[in-house]
């Protein structure tokens, strides 16, 4: 089984892929049937992956990192914010519109800048400091995911508060009843950010 940095990376893949052949079909001046039959399937995975991705991999990010997990996990949680607004503009409005594509061209946006920041540091951070078996089984959680939610159903997407997301994980890891200071992972104040 690969492990979970691989299988990101294998749909960070896809995606660029499946933008690509937007673009094709843009230039091409393609017929909303077509257009959508390569969104669909797009705009799933990316509420699907970044679905996962909070629930697997970031958690376990913000316990074996040591390159600044906390701002990446931060940065990464609101990018999957940006990423699920793209895709509600999108699915707003007819496909093929100017109001879809301004959808389409803003996740992707936002999907770029998280694929290009989480590959340069948050996949590296985990694959130096967590080990082998640990990466090999959240691989296996993440296609379990994916598997048991295609095209997001039985999720509900929603939008996270970054600053909450990484509070609620630090108080997992370090539960106060554990020791009597400060529980937090030394990012200091979110609430001014």
């Amino acid at each position: 089984m690969p492990d979970i940095t691989q299988l990101i990376l294998d749909d960070h893949e896809w995606f660029r892929r499946r933008f690509a052949e937007l673009d094709d079909l843009r230039a091409e001046g393609a017929e909303p049937t077509a257009l959508r039959a390569v969104w669909r399937p797009l705009a799933d995975l990316l509420d699907v992956h970044a679905e996962a991705e909070e629930r697997i991999f970031y958690p376990q990010l913000l316990r074996k990192g040591e390159n600044d997990p906390e701002e990446e996990t931060l940065d990464a949680i609101g990018d999957h914010n940006d990423i699920r607004d793209g895709v509600r503009e999108a699915d707003r409005n007819p496909v093929g519109s100017a109001g879809w594509w301004a959808g389409v061209d803003s996740a992707r946006e936002a999907n770029d800048e998280h694929m290009g920041e989480e590959e340069n540091e948050g996949l590296p951070d985990f694959r130096l400091h967590a080990p082998s078996g640990l990466r090999e089984s959240l691989g296996r959680q993440f296609t379990e995911f994916k598997e048991r939610h295609p095209g997001g159903r039985g999720i509900e997407i929603t939008d996270k508060d970054p600053e909450e997301y990484v509070e609620t994980i630090e108080r997992e890891i370090h539960p106060p009843s554990d020791f009597s200071g400060d529980v937090s992972l030394g990012i200091g104040g979110l609430r001014g950010r």
